[in-house]
């Protein structure tokens, strides 16, 4: 089943281009079925990059999914026009007597402030309220996966001594838990922060499971047990170039930025680097459609 988007949103050509299922507004109404409605919150700076990134993997599954654009009112973006904003994005005011099947929360720059001095942490701990009511699951990724886990259940992040970025090999604990539903024992996936959280505070909490660590960069992903909350603390979404972007432009600030881990051939930054994550993202995005959004969320809203 096809993902509907805006029709005039720049992302649809490259996704028609890779053949994702894509589906206009306008075609989308005459269809007399249940679409999901997913919000996304997108909180990265390279805003296009990261909603096509996640497009990709919301449009290949077999369920309709209607998408809405969310961005900070308290914050105005720096590296994208304020055209895209005005057409594609909504702000919280504007979505907030609305009810969303699911809900992403992107990561973000800002992993070495306090949440309480992020310029729009005020707005989110709103939005994290309003979700009790009016989102069935959300889905959280790096930086948004620390916050979730910050304001739920009071678990803060900590520094590391350097940044954690490359791709790490990821131990699955239970095979049987449904968002991990195909994956292998061991897997790979990106990671890019400078903030860790702590292992054993998850495992001891009594309201989230954590489903997969890396000995390398720590606790993966975790879940809440009724299935509200899902936190990534990598980027599984990430193209197979968008560490080296990342380094690239580290290395344009400073010669010592650290070159990401497992992740150039031949640790040579000159080759290009392959994808070796893409399975795993599929399965986890539309294994999050399914059993945490789909089979979880009601027909009608109250």
């Amino acid at each position: 089943m096809p993902i509907t988007i805006p029709k005039a949103l720049p992302a649809r050509e490259k996704l028609l281009q890779e053949k994702i299922f894509i589906m206009d507004e306008e075609r989308a109404f005459t269809q007399d079925i249940r679409p999901l409605n997913i919000l996304l919150l997108n909180l990265m700076p390279e805003k296009e990059k990261t909603e096509l990134q996640l497009l990709r993997l919301l449009g290949n599954t077999p369920l309709q999914v209607n998408v809405t654009f969310l961005t900070t009112a308290t914050y105005e973006s720096k590296n994208v026009s304020k055209t895209h904003l005005d057409t594609f994005y909504k702000v919280f005011d504007e979505i907030k007597d609305r009810k969303f099947d699911g809900m992403i929360i992107t990561g973000a720059p800002i992993e070495l402030m306090e949440f309480e001095d992020v310029q729009y942490w005020e707005e989110l701990t709103e939005i994290y309220e309003w979700s009790k009511t009016n989102v069935t699951s959300l889905f959280n990724i790096c930086w948004g996966a620390q916050a979730a886990l910050y304001y739920f259940y009071d678990i803060d992040k900590h520094e590391l001594p350097g940044k954690c970025t490359g791709v790490f090999d990821h131990t699955l604990i239970d095979p049987t838990e449904d968002i991990v539903r195909g994956f292998n024992d061991v897997f790979k996936a990106p990671h890019s922060r400078y903030t860790d959280v702590d292992e054993d505070k998850i495992r001891k909490h009594s309201e989230l499971k954590l489903l997969a660590t890396s000995a390398e960069a720590g606790a993966f992903l975790i879940a809440s047990k009724d299935k509200r909350h899902l936190m990534m603390t990598g980027h599984l979404e990430y193209d197979a170039t968008t560490l080296k972007d990342e380094y690239e432009r580290d290395l344009a600030k400073g010669p010592d930025a650290p070159m990401p881990k497992h992740y150039f051939p031949n640790d040579d930054p000159t080759q290009v680097p392959l994808n070796t994550w893409r399975s795993h993202t599929h399965l986890i995005f539309s294994n999050w459609l399914n059993y945490y959004v789909y089979q979880e969320t009601p027909y009608q809203w109250e």
